[in-house]
């Protein structure tokens, strides 16, 4: 990415885009982050980052993300001095929205308890929630059926975050499970707002 961060004044456009930051972390339904990228940006006014952990960058191509994409070095490459930003907190106060998608059970765990050790848990922890941010669980069934996975599901559903429900689909091990898709219903009713550009939020 551009090693300066860019706020864009809103001065310098005639109309103040919809910003999306999508959160992608370590789930093989990462291999979808290229489709829903350009399903997001086939939306009339609305502009598109994404943050990766270092394991989701395991099952896509960068090359075919074709907007910024940011992910831990990054963090540590843009701040030198006392005066630089910080790209945690540039990127929760540039977003309107985050979507996290795939949520994995590890990251998962992470923002259910406060852990902030990646550039992507960084962001969530310092999300402004007056802003909607919407999170796609990911994993095999034995990990979603264990006790702790609906403990942490509610956890950030309590933060005031919104889940995007998953379907059962048969995963890359082989099992059935559950499993974050951009065409189920689901996850199409949580970004029909975006789809209308009706963003009451924005107001």
């Amino acid at each position: 990415p551009d090693p300066q961060f860019s706020l864009e004044k809103s001065s310098s456009m005639p109309q103040k885009k919809f910003r999306v930051l999508v959160g992608v972390t370590g789930s093989v339904a990462a291999l979808k982050l290229p489709l829903l990228v350009s399903q997001l940006l086939e939306v009339p006014g609305l502009e598109v980052k994404v943050v990766s952990t270092e394991r989701a960058k395991h099952f896509y191509n960068a090359q075919e993300i074709p907007v910024t994409l940011y992910s831990d070095e990054d963090e540590w490459q843009l701040w030198k001095s006392r005066s630089d930003p910080v790209l945690h907190i540039e990127l929760r106060r540039w977003a309107d929205l985050m979507v996290v998608a795939p949520l994995d059970a590890n990251t998962l765990a992470k923002l259910a308890n406060g852990i902030c050790d990646n550039l992507l848990t960084c962001v969530i922890r310092a999300w402004d929630l007056s802003k909607p941010l919407l999170f796609c669980p990911a994993m095999n069934t034995a990990m979603w059926e264990h006790p702790l996975t609906a403990r942490h599901v509610e956890q950030l559903k309590g933060f005031g975050y919104t889940e995007v429900p998953c379907v059962v689909k048969k995963l890359a091990c082989g099992d059935e499970g559950q499993s974050f898709c951009v065409a189920s219903d689901s996850f199409s009713a949580q970004m029909l707002p975006l789809q209308e550009r009706d963003v009451p939020f924005l107001a």
